[in-house]
């Protein structure tokens, strides 16, 4: 029996099963639709759509450069539960997923999705995603990645807590020496400790300000010491408060955490500078933190082991 695009089609929604797996089952079974599903469950492949409606808020975030220190990739890639997202069969698959971003030209989740899996491209990489989910036998999710390309400098990246956090640092200069390369790895390391939003002040959109300043001041008229102070005053106020608020959030103004005399980030890479020889300019960052923003689950494990179990 001819085995038609369609029928694979309906297949592949019924079960969740890659493409490949769903045109492979229906051969195998001559096109019978029911033997077909049989054959899939029998596999394991039929499973990924069950899953699909589970809350997917652990996971780890990886990251890859290339040997040049110019190109760069970082993913988050969600599970279920901690468990899974310790498991070596989970990590090496989240590994892949990475260094295919950064072969990618894909602009969204979506049309990555779409690509050819390249390990394998009789499949695409979302028939992976959905043969992974039935063989880990938890939902997942690739839910965000970003690639950085420098053109006039390098790119250095770092793992918090093996996968919780990751970072992507893109600074311009022509040093690629390992001495530039620390430096920026612990500015790295500063923007997973202090999750700022911003490279500096420059980068700050006015709408924030304005959103920022507007709190700043409903804050002071409600509060009573400021209640016979003229405008003026309290507005200085509000600016004090607003540019002390912005040095917490834009990278370059942050106190530097592993300085001993209180510099900031940008003095310190003014000096990394000087002693290398060659200017050192942070460009953009980029950092991923697994689930944030996302719902958790907030179960008992030994009683989710036990249902399983049931």
């Amino acid at each position: 029996m001819a085995i038609t695009a369609s029928m694979v089609k309906d297949l592949r929604e019924q079960t969740g099963a890659g493409m490949m797996d769903c045109k492979k089952a229906l051969t195998e079974t001559d096109g019978d639709f029911d033997k077909a599903i049989e054959f899939l469950r029998e596999k394991g492949l039929a499973t990924a759509q069950k899953k699909a409606g589970r809350i997917a808020a652990e996971g780890i975030v990886a990251t890859t450069i290339k040997a040049d220190d110019k190109t760069a990739a970082i993913v988050e890639v969600n599970a279920e539960t901690d468990f899974v997202a310790k498991n070596e069969v989970f990590q090496t698959y989240v590994k892949e997923v990475v260094e295919q971003v950064s072969n990618s030209d894909a602009a969204d989740v979506e049309a990555f999705k779409a690509e050819a899996w390249a390990l394998d491209t009789s499949m695409t990489v979302a028939d992976k995603h959905a043969a992974m989910i039935a063989k880990i036998g938890e939902n997942m999710n690739i839910r965000r990645f970003e690639k950085i390309v420098s053109t006039d400098g390098i790119v250095v990246s770092y793992i918090h807590a093996g996968g919780k956090i990751g970072v992507l640092v893109e600074a311009a200069t022509d040093n690629n020496s390992e001495a530039v390369k620390e430096a920026l790895k612990n500015v790295a390391m500063q923007i997973a400790a202090l999750n700022p939003k911003y490279v500096s002040t420059d980068e700050v959109p006015d709408d924030y300000k304005a959103h920022e300043k507007e709190i700043l001041m409903a804050q002071a008229k409600n509060d009573p010491k400021n209640a016979n102070k003229p405008e003026n005053i309290i507005e200085k106020m509000i600016e004090g408060r607003l540019n002390k608020e912005l040095k917490e959030v834009c990278l370059l103004e942050q106190e530097y955490v592993k300085a001993e005399n209180k510099e900031t980030v940008g003095k310190y890479l003014e000096a990394v500078s000087k002693e290398v020889g060659s200017t050192v300019t942070l460009k953009r960052f980029v950092r991923f933190e697994t689930g944030e923003g996302l719902e958790k689950k907030n179960e008992d494990f030994a009683a989710e082991v036990a249902a399983q179990m049931r």
